[in-house]
């Protein structure tokens, strides 16, 4: 799993029909501090996030799981809005020292 944030929407009139009603945001991958990592990807919203909401999200055949369809071209998939983030800070890895 990784932290990502709602950053837009997609909307796709024609598309294969086994995404038909599945909703599509753009998701930009962050890191426990909220800082930008990598580049955004179009990911099926499986719990109903929005826009600025901070998500947990999955790639590969785990977010096909996720989204109920594992015979579909779903390569990343929300699966939870995230609530809190607590950090300790004495216990991250490669903190920049």
């Amino acid at each position: 799993m990784q932290i990502g944030r709602i950053v837009g929407t997609v909307v796709a009139t024609r598309k294969d029909e086994r995404l038909t009603g599945h909703k599509l945001m753009i998701t930009q991958m962050v890191d426990v501090s909220g800082n930008i990592q990598g580049h955004p990807i179009i990911a099926v919203d499986t719990v109903g996030a929005g826009i600025g909401e901070l998500v947990l999200f999955t790639k590969g055949t785990s977010a096909r799981f996720a989204a109920n369809k594992p015979e579909s071209p779903i390569d990343a998939a929300i699966i939870g809005i995230i609530d809190n983030i607590d950090v300790y800070e004495e216990f991250l890895v490669n903190k920049g020292d």
